[in-house]
C-alpha cells in the first residue's frame, strides 16, 4: 500500500501534464475499438436476459437499472459504469457481469445521469436511489434483498467508494478507480463536472475522517497510469490508517483496460475477490 515509486505529485506538474496523466484513452492504444468490442459482446449477453431491463429507478432518462438474474433468491452484485462522470453507459459493460454470473451471483448495473447534466453531489445521490430502489425491488424479482456488493470501473471505483455507506451495501470491489478529486478539478476534466473545492472535498474518500467499517477490496493494474496507481494506494493507506477493512492488489501487466478481463472471466482475479466478498458478509444483513 506505499505510494508507486513513479507516481508523480500532481501538484508539481504542468496542466498539460497533468490532463496527459489522467488520459487513459490516449494511454492505451486501441481503447476506442476495446470499447466497440465491449458493446458487441455486451448487447449479444443483455439479449439472454430480456426479463428486468431498464428499470427505472429515479425520473431522469439515465435513472435505469438492468438485472441479470441467474439463480432465485442468489446474492446480488451492482455494477457501475465508468467514464469519469461524464461518458459511457450501463449497456457497454454487460458483457463483466459473466465472471460473477458463473457462480450464481446475480448482476444488476445501473445508470446515471452525466456531468454537465448532472453535478457530482446528484450523481453520488442517484446511485444511492438506485440502491434504495433494488434492494426494495430483489424480492419480488427472485434475489436476495437482504444486501448487496457493490463493484465500478474508473469513475465507477469512485463511486463505489461512495456507496459504501449505504446500508443495503455489505461490501465494495473498487477497480482503478479515483477517490481524490483535486487533481481532477485541475484538470481538462473540470470543464464539464465543474466542481468546486468544496463538491471536491465532501466527495472524495481519501479526504473523509474514515468511512464505512465494511469490507472494500481495491485493485489496479500495474501498467496503468502512475497517478491512477497512486489513487488506489493512497487510498488503501488511508483505510488502513483509520483501521477500516480494506484489500490492495495491482493486476500485474493489467492496463485501465485490460484489467476488466479479471472481471469478465469466472476465474479472472476480480472475480475471485468478488466472490471473497460475498463470503466474508454471508449471513449479513443491513437495516
Amino acid at each position: 500500500m506505499t505510494t508507486p515509486s513513479d507516481a508523480p505529485d500532481w501538484r508539481q506538474m504542468s496542466r498539460q501534464e497533468l490532463d496527459l496523466g489522467l488520459n487513459n484513452g490516449v494511454a492505451v492504444k486501441g481503447s476506442a475499438d476495446i470499447v466497440a468490442g465491449w458493446d458487441l459482446r455486451s448487447a449479444a449477453i443483455k439479449a439472454r436476459y430480456p426479463g428486468y431491463l431498464d428499470l427505472r429507478y429515479g425520473p431522469r432518462e439515465r435513472n435505469r437499472i438492468d438485472f441479470l438474474k441467474v439463480r432465485d433468491r442468489g446474492p446480488t452484485l451492482l455494477f457501475i459504469h465508468g467514464g469519469y462522470w461524464q461518458t459511457r453507459a450501463k449497456e457497454t459493460f454487460t458483457l463483466f457481469a459473466e465472471g460473477a454470473m458463473a457462480h450464481g451471483i446475480n448482476v444488476a448495473l445501473i445508470g446515471y445521469t452525466l456531468a454537465p447534466e448532472a453535478v457530482l453531489d446528484q450523481i453520488v445521490g442517484e446511485i444511492h436511489a438506485g440502491i434504495d430502489f433494488l434492494s426494495r425491488q430483489l424480492p419480488a424479482f427472485g434475489g436476495d434483498g437482504s444486501g448487496m456488493v457493490v463493484s465500478g470501473w474508473s469513475a465507477g471505483g469512485h463511486l463505489t467508494a461512495m456507496a459504501l455507506s449505504h446500508p443495503k451495501v455489505r461490501a465494495g470491489m473498487a477497480i482503478s478507480g479515483i477517490y481524490d478529486l483535486e487533481p481532477i478539478r485541475a484538470s481538462y476534466l473540470n470543464e464539464k463536472l465543474k466542481l468546486d473545492e468544496e463538491m471536491s472535498r465532501r466527495n472524495s474518500p481519501m479526504m473523509q475522517g474514515g468511512g464505512a467499517a465494511k469490507p472494500l477490496s481495491l485493485v489496479v493494474g500495474s501498467a496503468e497510469l502512475p497517478l491512477l496507481r497512486r489513487q488506489t494506494a493512497d487510498f488503501a493507506g488511508h483505510r488502513a490508517r483509520y483501521g477500516l477493512p480494506v484489500t490492495y492488489e495491482e493486476i500485474p501487466g493489467a492496463d485501465h483496460f485490460s484489467i476488466m478481463s479479471e472481471m469478465a472471466s469466472p476465474s479472472g482475479r476480480i472475480t475471485t475477490m468478488i466472490r471473497q466478498l460475498f463470503e466474508r458478509t454471508a449471513g449479513l444483513t443491513s437495516s
